[in-house]
């Protein structure tokens, strides 16, 4: 039984969902957060798309959005680098407007494996046994670091307000948890515990704040670990399929939504009926 094809994409005008909504989504020049900046323009709101190195395919998003009549810009910024944050903060707000959703998307750079993403994940989805404590170390702070940097720039700004509202992307490895993920699955357990006590300290300033975890999705970055297994992978899902980056996009976009005003300290499980809590 092969693979069940993602649904097709709704053509022609979308309903304004996000009408008059900013938006800052980090890591958004490729797979989820590209599609979730893409997305989020169709219903309606500005987005500031951000970039750390891949600022042509950065622009080829924000094109893609200007070219169907949205807003968008193209913002550079490590998440590990508070400043380069700030600055880019700055820029979104004087540019599109207060920001009232922060996707927290993307993991911080690697400043010391200069290599690709199948060497990277060689290096870093090993047994426990062969790994060490200098990649554990840093797989776990720069995922943590993806969410807390940017969470802790801009959510002063929504407690200003009284308003807002922080995503963020973790996954099902801490829950679903696999052989060779060790460091993966604890900083994706960090981000989880570390936005629960958020929402706790968050809500009474009317800032919602929520997770939005996936499970398998057929990206750039994941091709050399489903590479060879996505058949056994597809087989083993419920729905019978890796999800694809939109398949994402839209979880995301259902907490950003007004109309899920009363949703906080969520943990949305985006993995096709693979994790069922």
């Amino acid at each position: 039984m092969g693979e069940i094809a993602s649904p097709k994409q709704a053509q022609g005008p979308r309903s304004q969902l996000l009408q008059g909504h900013v938006a800052l989504i980090t890591g958004a020049s490729r797979g989820i957060g590209a599609a979730t900046a893409r997305l989020f323009a169709q219903h309606g709101a500005a987005v500031g798309v951000n970039y750390n190195a891949s600022a042509a395919r950065a622009q080829e998003v924000v094109a893609s959005i200007k070219a169907h009549g949205g807003r968008a810009i193209a913002v550079q910024a490590s998440v590990d680098d508070a400043q380069q944050i700030e600055a880019m903060v700055r820029q979104v707000e004087q540019e599109l407007g207060p920001l009232d959703t922060l996707v927290m998307n993307a993991i911080a750079g690697n400043r010391t494996l200069d290599t690709s993403n199948e060497e990277r994940s060689q290096a870093l989805f090993v047994p426990f046994l062969e790994s060490n404590w200098q990649l554990y170390q840093q797989m776990v702070l720069r995922t943590l670091a993806g969410v807390y940097l940017p969470a802790r720039i801009v959510a002063p700004l929504m407690v200003e307000r009284k308003r807002g509202n922080l995503i963020a992307v973790s996954s099902l490895a801490a829950r679903t948890t696999s052989e060779r993920s060790s460091a993966l699955a604890s900083g994706k357990a960090g981000i989880d515990a570390l936005m629960k006590v958020l929402a706790r300290e968050l809500g009474p300033h009317g800032v919602r704040v929520n997770v939005v975890a996936p499970g398998a999705v057929e990206t750039e970055a994941s091709a050399p670990i489903i590479q060879g297994r996505k058949e056994i992978i597809s087989q083993s899902l419920p729905l019978r399929r890796i999800a694809q980056p939109e398949d994402i996009a839209g979880a995301i976009l259902l907490l950003a939504l007004d109309e899920a005003g009363y949703l906080t300290g969520n943990y949305l499980s985006a993995g096709g009926g693979s994790y069922m809590p």
